[in-house]
């Protein structure tokens, strides 16, 4: 949990934050960072005590995975932050160059502003994606490569948050999913070779694979539709 909330609130304060006007020092960031993380850490620290004081039936490895229930909606929020800081970035940064574009006359710039309305609309779309065609991806990486608990998808989670949120901190576009399943195949190689549905995975790799250049193929074509459409 605190590991959680400081790799969110680090990256937040030290790139967030300037777009707001409030630069801070490392040392700040790190001293704020590690003021948030605590206060987070003793609150759901004492949620867990309160919650599972009386239940004596909860013990053993079902507790453990009880508490764990608990500690992944810290780490799906932090799933979703990730989310919306790395993807919604892939998804507008074209348009948001395009729009800087159209708006400087043709001239492109070395860096281009974002409208105010390109990223609402970005974070629009992820929500309608995820609403409509999410569901699919969320049974083959839930349940298609490897049993989960909820301390293993604690901990595929947390992997994630941190790997994406560090990497939208840099400035690294990486994919939120690919992480995600990347992150799912470690817990289940913990396991052993055989906890992995192997038939799922293969089909994964295969379409990691094969999207990259049928991306770019695709691209070059509508590009080339698009400009004997409109240039002549």
């Amino acid at each position: 949990m605190f590991i959680t909330t400081m790799v969110i609130a680090l990256v937040t304060i030290k790139k967030g934050l300037k777009h707001v006007g409030l630069h801070l020092s490392s040392s700040e960031a790190w001293m704020w960072s590690a003021v948030v993380s605590a206060i987070v850490m003793v609150g759901g620290y004492l949620y867990i005590q309160k919650k599972f004081a009386n239940r004596d039936e909860d013990h053993g490895f079902a507790g453990v995975e009880s508490i764990f229930s608990i500690l992944m909606v810290i780490t799906a929020c932090a799933m979703a932050f990730a989310h919306g800081s790395n993807d919604v970035a892939n998804a507008i940064g074209p348009l948001s160059a395009v729009v800087s574009t159209v708006e400087h006359m043709g001239e492109v710039a070395a860096k281009s502003s974002i409208a105010w309305w390109i990223l609402p609309l970005g974070g629009f779309g992820i929500v309608v994606g995820l609403a409509t065609l999410g569901h699919k991806v969320m049974a083959t990486i839930g349940t298609g490569i490897t049993e989960l608990t909820p301390s293993r998808g604690f901990a595929a989670q947390l992997a994630t948050a941190s790997t994406v949120v560090l990497a939208s901190g840099t400035g690294l576009p990486i994919s939120t999913t690919q992480t995600l399943v990347g992150a799912v195949l470690g817990v289940g190689f913990a396991r052993g070779i055989a906890a992995l549905n192997l038939g799922v995975v293969r089909n994964i790799v295969a379409s990691w694979v094969v999207t990259l250049p049928a991306g770019a193929l695709l691209a070059v074509v509508f590009f080339y539709a698009i400009q004997a459409v409109f240039v002549g």
